[in-house]
């Protein structure tokens, strides 16, 4: 063993028993070996003389690697030397006299990559420098099965490499896949295919594994060659053969099955392509299908006759002949039985290619009407499959029941399976719904006579088939209750199924009830057995948790619908859920398992709707809501008041419970509309009143506890909805301890509620605001960052996310005050300090937002503040330097550099709708300014962007004209001519007015100029920001940046130190 055999074992170990030095080493020897220029004549040589399968195989991919990398730069010699060795090493020869190894003798691997090795060869040299390889390895396959199996091993490589689609292709690799198939149809295909059959009649029986590697390389061959060769008597009487005999093995008629379904599925015209599948007498395999249904056969076999069918009906939607639909119709009635037997009695791979298939098949029958009865028992045969194909499997009963992880695993599998089948459900139900109907009928009722226990599953299939039925229905016809639906409904109310305490089976009867909830509006008779299986063990008081919690979500929905048509049974419903009101707000009985949307708080929903309605007498409807209000408001009471006094253990526990209680008070609340509590029955509008002043009282008692200020937030907003301006008397004291030490988050929420305040109540909450807003401006502007919040690895955390959010909503906040007629706040005394922050806030925004929206929202703030801070263009500014800030600075930036720059895409449909606010905001300050705003924005911003005269004076026309679309229209052409001049980057078009301003020393400041642009081109983030910049750059230099920025400067104007006019 010399020394490179020694390095490949060592790199080749992956016992851990090397030292990984040595292990590094031995891989550098071996690449630095790779490198020289004579490595393929070392592989070959070794090749020859080593047994050692790793030193073999380490030397078959060395020469993989070299012949892509290198095969153009070899010589003539080299080639051919490297053509014969490899040759000869695929067909069992020796390379010389002294050859002591033959690596046909190897394993698989071995085999497979000197396979690759003749591939690589192929793809460069046939068929112009190697001709003959294919015949010449023909002629070798009289030496046995070891060449045989290489030559097959050759085939398949040289269709998983480069001829098969079922891969990626480059245009080059198809061009070369094109020329390798166009040779060998011209000069071996048929040689090929003639060995092929020869092989199969001598090996049949002798050696079945050799047969299925020929199978398998004529397979991969079908799709491309004369279908002639296979497609004939001799040929497929063979194949037919090698599948039928049960003397074979199930790995050998499988291949010949394969075979049969690439004959089958050959591209080509569709009448030749119907009398091909005619010719094939599919007939025949139909028997194979009862063996062994879990056999490698009969999986082959299924996938057979669902491409058979397949093709069958792809034939008929194509041809237009009546005879051509007659024997498509004929070859399909023949082929489906044997199609619905394996989907309902044998556990195949092929299932999802079934279900597309009879998805197309009942397509194609919903132009026939009306169904022969062939057609008729396979839509009974449909309904047959897809029932027994979605019924979860006895063994995972258990586990479903109790839904451990093996259970929601298998919940989660069957939901994602049973999609395509609910469709095809809802496309026979198109197709024939009388008879899906009856279908449906007669499994409900052999589910109900069926022994409960025994057929949980069959239940769950039955029940499940009516819920999916009921996604195909019309509203009116779920109404009216047509066909059998009328009988069908009722049968599913009056049911307790024996296994009704099974969790599946309880859920899928709920949702199923729900789902034809419709058949109760018109069928109002029926509406006590439906209040019946939601209040009773079925529904609400099923044992089962998870049930019992869905079961109010769904009842809920159904009182939203009926409402009215339950007033005569609200008190039966009330003290029917007496204890589960009692047990919702119990102190232990709160659990982490159930939140969000089913955590439990919908029944009281639902009550709220009940008892909230106008037709529900007054009396009774205060005894209803006070029976409800006053327990709640005491267990709150009792629990603060021993807030002080509970040890650490039992306080997560209580302040759970009083989230508890406000979610139900909150949810109770949504049944009562403003006008009934404030105008109509007003003393309902006082007890919920009565209720607020006590739920404010955990903001002082728990002021820190993050969940408990989201809870009573979330009831602020409800009391906002239905007490209206009644509220306002609560407003100052809840506002003040939810500002107090608010997070983030806590005070993007707190921002919501105030927009909600606004947007109801408008200039009303005026006073407020003017009160809240500077506390409100003073936190935000100190946590939010003066600069860009980090992009990259890292930055993407819970708090910046958070900081994000606030800021979204910071800006939403500011939007709907200046939309609302209350930008006068911004003006007060005590806000005055925050204005300059905002407006550079809003300004940074409208210009480099990465949010189109949010930069839309500011645009927007502008014009309304334009138009209620600048009364005319000679009258007094309302709000000194206002005037001249939104010219200078906003127009010129915001107006034309951000649209200036190419990050701004016209062709997003939200830039557009940004930019139609940027030009109506310009007309708006041409109306508010006059011919100042003309004479600045033309006479600097356009000229400082090399705006070409003519077009300067078109936009003064556009400007000073009636119609904004036109301007809009020519704006936009405006800026994409200046982009083309200035190469659409902002960055070379400031440096290049900048280096044009200042000569030559200009170009000697370009690295101070990089920084003074950005921080330019982002508007001053922060005021004090570009005063300490100039600063850094110091002297004459400074003065030269300010002489360019003496404009964009003046965005400071609130800042009288930086202003530099």
């Amino acid at each position: 063993m010399d020394d490179l055999e020694k390095a490949i074992l060592i790199s080749f170990d992956e016992s851990g028993a090397v030292d990984s030095a040595l292990k590094a080493q031995a891989v550098g020897y071996c690449q630095q070996i790779k490198e020289t220029s004579s490595i393929c004549s070392i592989c070959i040589e070794r090749l020859c003389f080593s047994k050692l399968v790793q030193v073999q195989f380490w030397c078959l991919q060395c020469l993989h690697e070299v012949l892509r990398v290198r095969y153009s730069s070899m010589g003539p010699e080299e080639k051919s030397f490297i053509r014969k060795s490899v040759f000869s090493l695929a067909c069992y020869e020796s390379i010389d006299d002294k050859n002591l190894v033959r690596v046909l003798d190897g394993p698989a691997f071995i085999k497979n990559k000197l396979a690759q090795v003749m591939v690589t060869l192929i793809c460069f040299e046939y068929p112009m420098i190697w001709p003959s390889v294919f015949v010449d390895f023909l002629s070798n396959l009289s030496k046995g099965v070891v060449v045989i199996d290489m030559f097959c091993r050759v085939l398949n490589a040289l269709d998983e490499e480069v001829i098969s689609l079922d891969y990626p292709r480059s245009q080059e690799e198809v061009a070369i896949a094109g020329q390798i198939k166009d040779a060998m149809r011209q000069q071996c295909i048929s040689q090929v295919v003639r060995a092929w059959y020869d092989i199969l009649l001598m090996y049949r029986n002798s050696d079945p594994d050799l047969c299925c590697s020929v199978l398998d390389s004529m397979r991969r061959y079908v799709s491309w060659i004369d279908i002639g060769l296979i497609a004939n008597d001799a040929f497929v009487g063979l194949l037919f053969e090698l599948m039928l005999v049960s003397g074979f093995p199930d790995q050998l008629r499988g291949a010949a099955a394969g075979c049969i379904h690439a004959v089958a599925a050959k591209r080509m015209d569709p009448k030749a392509k119907l009398t091909l599948l005619q010719s094939l007498q599919i007939r025949k395999v139909f028997g194979l299908v009862a063996e062994d249904n879990d056999s490698e056969l009969v999986s082959s076999v299924s996938s057979l006759l669902t491409g058979y069918s397949t093709e069958v009906l792809e034939c008929s939607k194509r041809l237009n002949s009546e005879d051509g639909k007659a024997v498509s119709t004929e070859l399909l009635n023949e082929v489906l039985p044997s199609v619905f037997y394996v989907m309902q009695n044998c556990e195949i791979d092929e299932t999802f290619s079934i279900v597309q298939f009879l998805s197309g098949y009942v397509g194609t029958l919903k132009s026939l009407a009306p169904l022969t009865e062939t057609q008729s028992l396979h839509v009974g045969q449909i309904l047959d499959v897809i029932r027994s194909q979605i019924r979860f499997d006895p063994a995972y009963r258990n586990n479903l029941n109790m839904l451990d992880k093996t259970g929601k695993e298998e919940e989660d599998r069957m939901a994602e399976f049973r999609k395509d089948l609910f469709v095809l459900l809802r496309s026979v139900g198109r197709v024939a719904p009388d008879a899906t109907q009856l279908f449906i009928r007669n499994s409900l009722a052999s589910a109900v006579a069926s022994n409960g226990d025994v057929n949980v599953e069959e239940i769950e299939a039955a029940l499940s088939l009516l819920y999916a039925f009921g996604e195909s229905l019309s509203d009116e016809t779920m109404k009216t209750g047509n066909g059998l639906l009328g009988e069908l409904i009722p049968m599913l109310l009056s049911t307790k199924f024996p296994c009704h305490n099974n969790r599946l089976v309880a859920l899928i009867y709920l949702e199923t009830v729900t789902r034809y909830m419709k058949f109760f509006q018109e069928n109002t008779q029926y509406i006590p057995l439906v209040l019946s299986a939601f209040l009773d063990e079925r529904g609400i008081h099923h044992p089962n948790r998870n049930v019992s919690r869905r079961a109010s979500y769904l009842f809920m929905r159904i009182v939203k619908l009926l409402k009215a048509k339950l007033v005569p049974y609200i008190e039966t419903i009330l003290q029917s859920l007496q204890d589960t009101v009692a047990q919702f707000t119990t102190i232990y009985a709160v659990s982490k398992e159930l939140s969000g949307c089913e955590d439990g708080s919908h029944i009281f929903e639902a009550i709220g709707l009940l008892i909230g309605m106008e037709d529900v007498p007054l009396e009774k409807q205060s005894e209803y809501l006070t029976a409800l209000l006053t327990p709640l408001c005491q267990q709150v009471e009792a629990l603060l008041l021993n807030a002080k006094s509970q040890n650490p253990e039992e306080s997560p526990a209580k302040i759970t419970n009083i989230q508890q209680i406000i979610m139900a008070i909150n949810a109770l609340s949504k049944g009562f509309s403003e006008r009934l509590v404030t105008a109509s029955r007003p003393a309902i509008g006082l007890m919920f009143k009565q209720t607020l002043d006590v739920l404010l009282r955990i903001l002082i008692i728990y002021p820190k506890i993050e969940p408990l200020r989201c809870k009573v937030t979330s009831f602020i907003h409800r009391m906002v909805d239905i007490l209206g301006s009644s509220v306002f008397p609560y407003l100052p004291k809840a506002l003040e301890q939810l500002l107090a030490e608010s997070e983030p988050k806590e005070l993007a929420g707190f921002l919501l509620l105030l927009n909600q305040l606004i947007c109801k109540f408008n200039t009303g909450v005026k006073d407020i605001l003017e009160e809240v807003y500077p506390a409100i401006a003073s936190r935000v502007f100190n946590i939010l960052p003066r600069d860009a919040f980090p992009t990259g690895p890292g930055s993407n955390t819970e708090e910046i996310r958070e900081l994000q959010e606030l800021q979204r909503t910071f800006y939403t906040f500011l939007h709907v005050i200046a939309t609302h007629d209350l930008s006068s706040v911004f003006l007060s005394s005590k806000s005055r300090a925050y204005l300059d922050l905002m407006m550079q806030l809003i300004l940074h925004a409208s210009c480099n937002h990465k949010d189109i929206l949010v930069r839309k929202a500011c645009v927007q703030m502008f014009i309304r503040l334009i138009k209620d801070w600048c009364v005319s263009p000679y009258g007094e500014e309302k709000v000194p330097g206002f005037r001249s800030f939104v010219m200078e600075a906003f127009a010129t930036n915001c107006c034309l550099y951000s649209v200036l720059d190419k990050s701004f895409e016209f062709r997003d449909a939200n830039s557009l709708v940004l930019f139609g606010e940027i030009v109506l905001v310009q007309k708006v300050m041409f109306e508010k300014f006059g011919n100042d705003f003309l004479v600045h924005f033309v006479s600097k911003s356009l000229q400082s962007a090399h705006c070409p005269q003519d077009l300067a004076e078109q936009y003064c026309q556009k400007l000073q004209g009636s119609d904004i679309k036109a301007l809009k229209s020519f704006y936009q052409s405006l800026i994409e001519n200046l982009r083309r001049q200035q190469n659409g980057s902002l960055g070379s078009f400031l440096y290049i007015l900048f280096v044009e301003s200042h000569g030559q020393r200009g170009v000697n400041l370009r690295k101070q100029f990089l920084d003074m642009k950005m921080l330019i081109y982002h508007n001053f983030a922060a005021h004090k920001g570009g005063l300490g910049l100039l600063q850094r750059v110091g002297g004459s230099q400074c003065h030269r940046f300010s002489i360019f920025s003496l404009d964009l400067l003046r965005c400071s104007f609130f800042c009288g130190s930086v202003c530099m006019k």
